[in-house]
């Protein structure tokens, strides 16, 4: 049957092999999370306890704080243990789960910076109606938008690669469960197999169009050749070196 998945544990094979830089990486990245830890929630304290900051500006910066720690936290705690223990097994639904709270806090991220770019534009452009755009009801709406459409959005590709065969393999070159490599491990052997791996993809790469240019660069180059070690490398900029800066960009 197609639709029956035979691969029960999956293989995540890192950022690198060599044991050398373990250690090293071990270190960088843990002190990265920690920073977006600290400094998201420092954020998030300040703007909660600050009555002068419940303004719509800071509201949605609350939010992608928010967004920034859950971001970094879905993939980097288990990055960092696979430094420490070497190749980190995960389970098929783990690898589901991951792969859905990845794309739900990565999607919503990139609509809500869109409304933070709105929010900004209402405030420059149109300075004496400002206050009436945007609401609080408005802007608990915006940001309740973004996550709603950023979970479904995920949903669907969560779904759609549940539907895939894995019947070989199970070592995925990446330090996450992340649909490219997934998608390279699916026993796709016949036209509708095809056709769903396509409508996995397709709805990605139009959305992850519109978000980062580092996700950008990560999904144009062809799949051959050294591009699984950029596409990781991309991974990181967007996944764990952006929340990192949140904090410094605050206004």
């Amino acid at each position: 049957m197609d639709n029956q998945t035979e691969v029960r544990k999956f293989i995540l094979l890192g950022l690198t092999s060599l044991q050398g830089l373990q250690k090293f990486l071990f270190m960088l990245f843990l002190l990265l999370y920690l920073s977006t830890l600290l400094g998201n929630m420092a954020i998030m304290t300040v703007v909660a306890c600050e009555p002068q900051l419940h303004t719509p500006m800071y509201f949605f910066l609350f939010n992608l704080s928010c967004l920034d720690i859950f971001y970094s936290t879905v993939t980097v705690p288990k990055m960092l243990a696979g430094f420490l223990s070497g190749h980190q097994g995960i389970s098929y639904t783990g690898c589901l789960s991951q792969l859905h709270f990845f794309y739900f806090i990565g999607s919503s991220e990139g609509l809500l910076l869109a409304v933070m770019a709105y929010d900004r534009f209402v405030a420059i452009c149109n300075p004496l109606r400002y206050t009436l755009i945007m609401r609080p009801q408005a802007c608990l709406l915006l940001a309740a938008a973004a996550w709603t459409i950023g979970f479904l959005h995920a949903l669907m590709h969560a779904v759609m690669t549940s539907r895939l065969h894995f019947c070989g393999p199970n070592h995925i070159q990446h330090y996450f469960c992340e649909i490219k490599p997934l998608v390279r491990l699916a026993c796709i052997q016949s036209k509708e197999g095809r056709k769903k791996a396509f409508s996995t993809c397709i709805s990605h790469l139009t959305v992850v169009a519109l978000l980062y240019v580092p996700v950008i660069f990560k999904y144009v180059p062809p799949s051959s050749g050294s591009s699984a070690s950029w596409t990781m490398i991309a991974t990181v900029m967007y996944n764990v070196v952006t929340p990192v800066l949140n904090p410094g960009s605050t206004p």
